[in-house]
């Protein structure tokens, strides 16, 4: 995994062994990031599922101000830190390590707003919705803010969600990104 664009540009990031995670794939991280501004000075960054962190830093690379990563597992919380660490970034990002689930009521709890919201839960397993839901609830998107869940294309979702409207979709083979704004 390579950063594609930014402060970090052509930078490698390190990916915990084994086959637990699935990082966003290359091509699907640069269609992203072509579909959001390519400069992404000062915003503020939510990433569910971070895995390897690859997407949020990325957005760092790119200027954005602050991030935090949330990922259950301590080998990914440790890959990330160390990503965050070798590029220069660990001042404008905070890890996570807990449930996604409970470090959302956390942040609604602490009101918490973010310009954009990344999420990438394990495919297929039912996830998705909740996990909008959940943000959609706790208040977590800014008014201009963006949430992109990143799911399997067999996973099916409803086209709104407590003020959160599905406003784009792109497929990437098996891959569907969905781009959610809170309804005007």
């Amino acid at each position: 995994m390579r950063i594609i664009g930014g402060t970090a540009r052509g930078r490698r990031l390190k990916a915990p062994k084994g086959r637990a995670l699935r990082p966003t794939a290359a091509r699907v991280k640069e269609a992203l990031f072509n579909i959001l501004a390519r400069d992404l000075s000062g915003v503020k960054v939510l990433d569910l599922f971070a895995g390897t962190g690859n997407v949020t830093v990325e957005a760092l690379s790119r200027g954005a101000a602050e991030a935090i990563l949330i990922d259950a597992s301590a080998q990914s919380a440790k890959t990330i830190r160390e990503n965050l660490r070798r590029l220069d970034l660990a001042d404008r990002a905070k890890v996570w390590t807990a449930p996604v689930s409970r470090a959302l009521r956390l942040l609604a709890r602490q009101q918490e707003t973010f310009d954009i919201i990344f999420l990438d839960p394990p495919y297929d397993q039912r996830l998705v919705e909740t996990t909008i839901q959940m943000v959609a609830r706790g208040g977590l998107l800014r008014q201009t803010g963006t949430l992109i869940a990143e799911h399997s294309i067999r996973e099916e979702i409803a086209p709104r969600y407590d003020g959160l409207e599905l406003r784009d979709q792109r497929r990437y083979g098996d891959t569907l990104l969905s781009f959610f704004k809170l309804d005007a």
